[in-house]
């Protein structure tokens, strides 16, 4: 090449052009340059300092057209590439946030549906201990637990004092109690 070739803004001006040769002086000159300070402001990223870099010079051949042969092409070169970099950190914090988002909503589905389960289980498990009940027990039992009758309506219905509602609730629930004493950790979290 001609010995003026190396003089930048000759070398601006082919670029916009479209001359290759003087885009790869331009990518050669000050690759490594940017190469290192995208890598000082990444925190040592090799692969981000890289593909920075890349992109800041497949930037600048696509708006070669536009390239201000006036101004100082090293300042548009690290520009370019911190915006790249803004952009490219942005994304990732972007990324971040959304699958910690996910991971955490996945957990929250995960709890919801044991809990779900357990419930489910543990309801069954009282269901089955009211069925083991002697029948009047029971039935006193699901009058006042289960259908929220008063006591004084309960003894009414069943022609039997109060006394004996009251009577027979305590003995329902102290047994209910024993029996799903096993399960208390699960009561506690439901």
């Amino acid at each position: 090449m001609r010995e003026g070739i190396n003089d930048e803004r000759i070398l601006i001006e082919r670029l916009k052009k479209g001359d290759t040769a003087c885009f790869e002086i331009l990518y050669r000159k000050y690759s490594g340059r940017l190469y290192n300070f995208v890598l000082n402001i990444s925190k040592g990223d090799l692969y981000l300092a890289e593909e920075i870099v890349q992109n800041t010079f497949l930037k600048i051949w696509e708006i070669r057209h536009n390239i201000n042969t006036e101004g100082s092409f090293s300042s548009f070169i690290y520009t370019i590439g911190k915006n790249l970099f803004l952009n490219a950190v942005k994304l990732r914090t972007q990324e971040y946030l959304y699958n910690k988002y996910v991971l955490e909503s996945q957990n929250l589905n995960e709890i919801t549906v044991d809990k779900d389960v357990d419930y489910k289980l543990l309801e069954e498990r009282i269901n089955w201990l009211i069925d083991q009940l002697p029948p009047a027990r029971k039935e006193i039992y699901i009058l006042s637990k289960i259908k929220n009758l008063p006591n004084k309506e309960i003894a009414s219905m069943l022609n039997i004092s109060e006394n004996t509602v009251d009577s027979q609730l305590y003995k329902a629930s102290r047994f209910l109690k024993k029996k799903l004493s096993q399960y208390s950790a699960v009561l506690l979290l439901l």
